[in-house]
C-alpha cells in the first residue's frame, strides 16, 4: 500500500524559506519518479517540480524555477522541496506523489504572508 506523507509546511513571511519532506513506502521508492504539486484555494493542483528516480534529472514550474529546488535521498525513501524567496502566490497545501500511483498524501500548508 501507497503511502506518502508530507511535512514542514507552515506560516512564513515573503522571502522566507521553507523545506519541505514526503516520506514514501509501499512501493518501490528508488525506481519511481516523484512529483510535487500544490493547490492554491479555488485553484487546480499543478505540478510545482519533479525529479527522476536517480535523481539525476529535475524539472520545475516555470514560477517557481530558481527559487525551488527538488531533491531525494533514495536511502531514506525520501523527496525533498527546498523552497526560497517565497512570495504569498506561493501560499497553498504541498503534495508529494509518485508517477505511476494515484495515492496522495494528507498534503502540508504552506502560507506566505507578512
Amino acid at each position: 500500500q501507497v503511502r506518502l506523507v508530507e511535512s514542514g509546511g507552515g506560516l512564513v513571511q515573503p522571502g522566507g524559506s521553507l523545506r519541505l519532506s514526503c516520506a514514501a513506502s509501499g512501493f518501490s521508492f528508488s525506481t519511481y519518479v516523484m512529483r510535487w504539486y500544490r493547490q492554491a484555494p479555488g485553484k487546480e493542483r499543478e505540478v510545482v517540480a519533479h525529479i527522476t528516480s536517480g535523481g539525476i534529472r529535475t524539472s520545475y514550474a516555470d514560477s517557481v524555477k530558481g527559487r525551488f529546488t527538488i531533491s531525494r535521498d533514495n536511502a531514506k525513501n525520501t523527496v525533498y522541496l527546498q523552497m526560497n524567496n517565497l512570495k504569498p502566490e506561493d501560499t497553498a497545501v504541498y503534495y508529494c506523489k509518485a508517477l505511476g500511483f494515484d495515492s496522495w498524501g494528507q498534503g502540508t500548508q504552506v502560507t506566505v504572508s507578512s
